[in-house]
């Protein structure tokens, strides 16, 4: 874990209510796809943490959703605006056990931590299918960049209004030795039931220091308790129990 600020280069609406924000600082902490790092915003209690969507060496990428004051005010950042940012947080995805190809799945603010997963395994050589959920059309963002990496991709809506109609485990049937998947729990248990292969899962929690210290985002697993902040937010598909 490392603290700096960081400064914002770019801060752009995606969706309407989804927005892509680029900074420039030290990225040196973040060693995987699928770690998170955490914000601090001037007059919040609490950092907020947001997955990294992308990351190159002094540039970050993140793509979160506003769905309360702490994302508004995020959302309203204006470029040289400076934050104080925890980096290299969570476990992040193992790209080593998929093999030669691997499907990657994600739902709504799930999908960005697949992006920088999705550029690793094909810079490797890997073979890459992407199914990407959303409840319709108009919520539908990042299907031209993951078919930039070159991924195949599959945009499923709840409605039909784009790709296929339903949600990620309807296009799920692909032929593909393993999958990566970040999407809200409903969805995480659905991919769980529907998949045949082994998987690696990246669960949305509510944190509240976000480097394991609270313990407030605990959960059982087959080996015991983890932290998702700390232990997680990936799991792998054999040790997870879901809780009723």
């Amino acid at each position: 874990m490392k603290q700096g600020l960081f400064e914002v280069l770019k801060n752009k609406r995606l969706t309407d209510s989804v927005y892509e924000m680029t900074l420039a600082g030290d990225t040196s902490a973040i060693t995987a796809p699928g770690q998170f790092v955490n914000i601090r915003l001037d007059g919040f209690y609490l950092r907020r943490p947001i997955s990294v969507c992308d990351c190159e060496e002094g540039k970050l990428t993140i793509v979160y959703k506003t769905v309360g004051k702490g994302t508004e005010y995020l959302a309203a950042a204006k470029t040289g605006d400076k934050f104080d940012v925890l980096t290299g947080l969570g476990n992040g995805y193992d790209l080593a056990l998929s093999g030669s190809s691997a499907l990657l799945i994600g739902g709504g603010v799930g999908v960005p931590p697949l992006y920088l997963l999705a550029k690793r395994l094909i810079s490797e050589g890997k073979s890459v299918k992407v199914i990407l959920g959303f409840n319709t059309a108009s919520e539908v963002f990042y299907e031209e960049e993951f078919k930039a990496l070159g991924a195949s991709v599959t945009v499923t809506t709840a409605d039909g209004t784009k790709g296929v109609k339903g949600f990620v485990t309807a296009a799920m049937d692909c032929g593909c030795s393993y999958f990566y998947t970040c999407g809200p729990e409903p969805m995480l248990k659905a991919v769980y039931a529907a998949s045949k292969t082994s998987g690696q899962f990246s669960f949305e929690e509510r944190m509240g220091c976000g480097f394991g210290a609270c313990m407030g985002c605990s959960c059982k697993t087959v080996t015991g308790y983890k932290r998702i902040c700390k232990d997680g937010p990936v799991l792998r598909k054999e040790e997870i129990l879901w809780q009723e």
